[in-house]
């Protein structure tokens, strides 16, 4: 089921590309990307509640918290920059250097998180 949900991001994330880069054309950049933001907020939430998940913020230990503030900031800032790239640079440049990150998403999950890299994962990104 994961595959599914992955490549309905996959695609969304191509979608939000070519809105966001046709919403940010006489608009800047950081502006576009806080009025989406406050949709992210208002749509995620609303998933939240809807799926009776809001009691679980009580769990949430002091670790988890950490990281899920500085995934947050590092969410923030990783889409101002591509929303700058995009203002600045074509979508079909923009787009696929910015999925660099990838690479670094894998070497940062074998070194932190302790996954293995196998040949699998290496021919997928």
């Amino acid at each position: 089921m994961w595959i599914v949900f992955a490549l309905l991001g996959a695609i969304t994330a191509a979608a939000v590309t070519v809105l966001s880069k046709a919403g940010i054309k006489n608009l800047d950049s950081s502006l576009a990307f806080a009025v989406q933001a406050v949709l992210i907020i208002f749509v995620s939430w609303s998933v939240v509640l809807a799926q009776g998940n809001v009691t679980q913020l009580k769990a949430i230990d002091g670790r988890t918290w950490i990281y899920l503030i500085a995934a947050g900031i590092l969410t923030t800032l990783s889409s101002l920059f591509t929303f700058r790239a995009l203002k600045l640079g074509e979508a079909s440049v923009v787009n696929p250097l910015e999925r660099i990150s990838l690479v670094f998403a894998i070497l940062l999950a074998a070194l932190f998180l302790k996954e293995k890299i196998t040949w699998q994962i290496i021919v997928g990104a």
